[in-house]
């Protein structure tokens, strides 16, 4: 039961700073002219969802490009997490291993520097991955007035720069600590995941006056569960298996931009989800260290 209380206080702390990082670096509100809908918006997933593939693993191969480690630790430690996902032998500690380091790559590096670094590996490597139906979908709701938001275990830097990039309003991502504009490796709470996902869009809809009953949210894991049961109205964009099922017994709507509905993630396995990828970009860096 302690477990569990300090699971949740994680995931909750991890979803308000997640919404305040939102607040203090998105763009001011619209005016309230006819045309806006200051009540209503959108949260779209984006690993699978809006991107193809995971927008870690991408910034990841871009550190590792630069040399911030090798490729062969990437795919090695990458491995041991499949491993771990299909044989179903994660425990409890590798868990909180993962969540402890899993921004370790970047410790001690200063914050502007990952978001120069952040820019140019969006140009190189995940510009081009964007599903263009789920960006349609975004824009029509930019076009009703209203704002949208992407919601992803991505650290909230680069998801502001895909926010940016993409025209939206901005992103709700894993706050990583930094002191004096340096990241110091820990989190605040833990990855923007599952429940905490959830937290994040209720702290933000009461920060900016949303009614989330007429907010939509958009998602391809079940693991979203929680954020798409938080508004009123949600859709399965390229779901897995699980996803389908529930989406099917809930009357969700559902959207498949994959080409011949394939169930497989296209760029990184679909059991690997971008918390354990983080993780394991991490346990690279640690093991190599040693």
């Amino acid at each position: 039961m302690i477990e569990e209380a300090t699971a949740l206080d994680r995931a909750q702390r991890a979803g308000e700073a997640a919404a305040a990082a939102a607040v203090a670096a998105g763009e001011p509100p619209p005016s309230a002219a006819a045309d806006v809908d200051l009540t209503a918006a959108a949260f779209f997933d984006v690993d699978n969802t809006m991107m193809v593939g995971a927008s870690i693993f991408h910034f990841a191969r871009g550190l590792a490009a630069r040399k911030f480690f090798t490729t062969s630790d990437l795919a090695g430690f990458a491995w041991q997490q499949l491993k771990f996902r299909i044989g179903g032998r994660e425990d409890k500690n590798g868990i909180a291993g993962h969540r402890d380091t899993a921004l370790s790559f970047v410790a001690g590096r200063p914050v502007d520097e990952v978001v120069s670094l952040g820019e140019e590996i969006y140009d190189e490597l995940m510009a081009d991955r964007i599903w263009a139906g789920t960006r349609a979908l975004a824009q029509m709701h930019l076009d009703a007035g209203q704002r949208v938001w992407l919601v992803t275990a991505t650290p909230v830097e680069l998801a502001l720069i895909i926010a940016r990039r993409l025209g939206l309003t901005g992103a709700l991502g894993t706050v990583a600590e930094s002191v004096d504009g340096h990241y110091t490796g820990r989190l605040v709470g833990e990855i923007l995941h599952g429940p905490a996902k959830a937290h994040a869009v209720r702290a933000l809809a009461a920060t900016e006056g949303l009614d989330l009953r007429r907010c939509t949210a958009y998602s391809d894991s079940v693991n979203d569960v929680p954020m798409l049961s938080a508004v009123g109205t949600a859709v399965a964009v390229n779901p897995d298996s699980e996803l389908r099922d529930v989406a099917k017994d809930r009357g969700w709507q559902i959207r498949d931009f994959r080409s011949g509905r394939k169930v497989a993630r296209i760029g990184v396995p679909s059991v690997l989800g971008a918390g354990a990828l983080a993780g394991a970009v991490a346990a690279g860096v640690a093991y190599r260290r040693r």
